[in-house]
């Protein structure tokens, strides 16, 4: 069997499932989402280590978390929301949103969360009486594999129609371009290359930009704390997510206790520019990622870099800086646990740096605010281009969407067109359907004259 045949044979059945499910009330649909979601909750230490076994990168405890979390905080926030047949009446305007599935979502997802991804994007897919193909990473192809079997096991529970989530048990590079061009939206979480594809496709697609998230740190904080935070995000699955903090950027009169906080809550740091060009020079040689450094310990970094001094026990790496941006190959993107140490002497300042980083590497996706001043926190809205900011939190965990705070939990993050992304949110169920609307005239609508209208 051929791609074609193969890719068409699987859209057949999907097609087949998703014209029954359609017609489901919004309780059952419900409950499908219901049991793929708690299948992964239930299932999460067998997964988790299944995915850092596979693909040689990760925490097992982060993965075990995020699967947990992810698998709640989704659920608790679909659980009674309406999303099949009407969903809203404005009778002021006489509107009535009438919610309608896309059809089949093809959902290419990625190496760094092998399970979930699939997840979340079947969740959301079904939620809204779609079905879904899954195309995974070929490095994570087995844990995917094992996610959608537990998730159709607790479908076929209730039920279910058969191949409403299907997988791709033997990705390769064809298939998923196919993908993208036999379903009828497709929602693609990877690399630059990989979205720009799924852009040429000629299907609807929601695709991410590059995570690179800066940390501005003001001066009204306990530093302690910020601390905390920022290692728990960096070293939360070993860097390798793109919510992961990647940046301090602190002010120059702070820097002693910065580095005294980041030390006394499990840092190397290094302060010389020569061990710090072991680090540069090993990461990203020529200034390009060594991708052998993805999701490594702070033990393999020490090795790969030459470093001689790092304690066993460090949690991260924090990194003296040279200038910042293009002139600082550690001001991009890090997919371990390394952090770079930038130093300012105003707020302004701290915002340039923060927009010329990103400028070089992940503009569009996320920066991390610790301020308790809301004219600086709201200041850097203006300044620094990303979809989402998060004051005073863990962006590791939070900037995807958290029990306490009101980002939507996802795993795909849109960088609106600053990334080359068509959302500047984070992708979630509403963006799966297509909702028509009944428009009634409205005999009591107030019309205004010409004057009023153009009236200064």
């Amino acid at each position: 069997m051929n791609t074609q045949e193969y890719l068409e044979e699987l859209i057949g059945k999907a097609r087949t499932a998703q014209k029954e499910f359609e017609t489901y009330t919004q309780e059952k649909v419900d409950e499908a989402v219901r049991a793929i979601g708690k299948s992964v909750y239930d299932h999460a230490e067998e997964l988790a280590n299944l995915a850092v076994e596979e693909t040689r990168m990760g925490r097992v405890d982060s993965k075990i978390a995020k699967c947990r979390n992810k698998a709640k905080s989704t659920w608790w926030r679909m659980k009674g929301k309406k999303s099949r047949g009407i969903i809203e009446r404005d009778e002021k305007n006489g509107i009535v949103k009438v919610a309608k599935p896309i059809g089949v979502v093809g959902c290419i997802t990625a190496t760094t969360n092998p399970v979930i991804n699939p997840m979340h994007n079947s969740m959301c897919a079904l939620k809204c009486g779609n079905a879904v193909i899954i195309c995974p990473h070929p490095r994570a192809k087995k844990v995917g594999v094992r996610t959608v079997e537990l998730m159709n096991e607790a479908l076929d529970q209730l039920g279910m129609p058969n191949n409403l989530i299907q997988i791709i048990a033997e990705p390769t590079m064809e298939l998923s371009a196919g993908l993208m061009k036999f379903a009828d939206l497709c929602v693609c979480t990877g690399g630059p290359a990989l979205v720009k594809t799924a852009y040429s496709s000629g299907k609807p697609v929601y695709g991410v930009g590059q995570g690179n998230v800066q940390v501005l740190v003001d001066r009204d904080v306990d530093y302690d704390e910020v601390a905390k935070m920022v290692i728990a995000g960096r070293t939360f699955d070993n860097g390798v997510l793109c919510t992961c903090e990647q940046n301090i950027i602190c002010p120059r009169d702070k820097a002693g206790e910065m580095i005294a906080a980041v030390k006394a809550n499990g840092a190397y740091y290094i302060g010389t520019q020569g061990e710090a060009d072991k680090v540069r020079d090993s990461a990203f040689p020529d200034g390009v990622f060594n991708k052998a450094w993805t999701g490594t310990t702070v033990q393999e970094i020490a090795e790969l870099a030459g470093l001689k001094d790092v304690p066993q026990d460090a949690k991260v790496i924090v990194c003296c800086t040279h200038g910042y941006a293009r002139d600082e190959v550690l001001s991009k993107e890090k997919l371990f646990p390394v952090l770079a140490l930038f130093l300012y002497d105003t707020w302004e300042d701290a915002m340039e740096i923060a927009r010329a980083n990103l400028a070089e590497e992940g503009m569009g996706h996320s920066v991390v605010i610790h301020s308790n001043t809301q004219e600086h926190i709201e200041a850097v809205s203006f300044v620094v281009n990303v979809s989402r900011y998060a004051v005073n939190q863990v962006g590791g965990t939070a900037l995807g969407g958290a029990m306490d705070n009101g980002l939507n939990p996802t795993t795909t993050l849109g960088c609106g067109t600053w990334g080359n992304n068509v959302i500047s949110e984070n992708l979630w169920y509403t963006h799966l359907m297509n909702v028509s609307r009944i428009s009634y005239k409205v005999p009591e609508m107030y019309i205004p004259t010409d004057k009023e209208i153009w009236a200064e």
